[in-house]
């Protein structure tokens, strides 16, 4: 594989990954209801048009989602402090282990596929996992993802 197809094709798989494993654990959740709380989990409270723009969607579609999760008690919306017109967005504490068991449940679903995989192997993609999270890592706080 040349330099120029590696990103896309880990971006592929990993979108891959995730809907198998969402499949084969039988979550029906939508994947945008993870990367939200993982948003807030990872980032702290967010305004609902930052949220909207770093999960590329609409503010009107983020403003349902972020009701939705709401009610069922995984975030809280409360005015802005610094602009009483903006709605500032937390993961609860319900939020973040609903999270937490998503993680562990995808982990437990797809360790069945990586049981051939070397310790050498191992050894290559928690290096690759590692990139990856300082790239990403950087980008949200930089916006350059946006």
């Amino acid at each position: 594989m040349n330099r120029l197809d590696v990103i896309p094709s880990i971006v592929l798989s990993a979108y891959a990954l995730a809907r198998i494993a969402a499949q084969d654990a039988g979550n029906e959740a939508p994947a945008a209801q993870w990367r939200v709380l993982s948003l807030l989990d990872q980032q702290g409270s967010q305004r609902v048009g930052e949220l909207a723009s770093a999960a590329r969607t609409t503010q009107p579609g983020m403003t349902r989602l972020i009701g939705v999760l709401e009610r069922e008690e995984l975030v809280l919306r409360s005015p802005d402090p610094a602009d009483s017109r903006a709605t500032v967005v937390e993961v609860t504490p319900a939020g973040s282990a609903a999270l937490q068991a998503w993680r562990a449940e995808f982990r437990d679903t797809l360790a069945p596929r990586f049981a051939g995989v070397s310790d050498e192997e191992w050894g290559v993609l928690t290096r690759a996992a590692e990139i990856l999270s300082t790239h990403t890592d950087n980008a949200d706080k930089t916006g350059a993802a946006r």
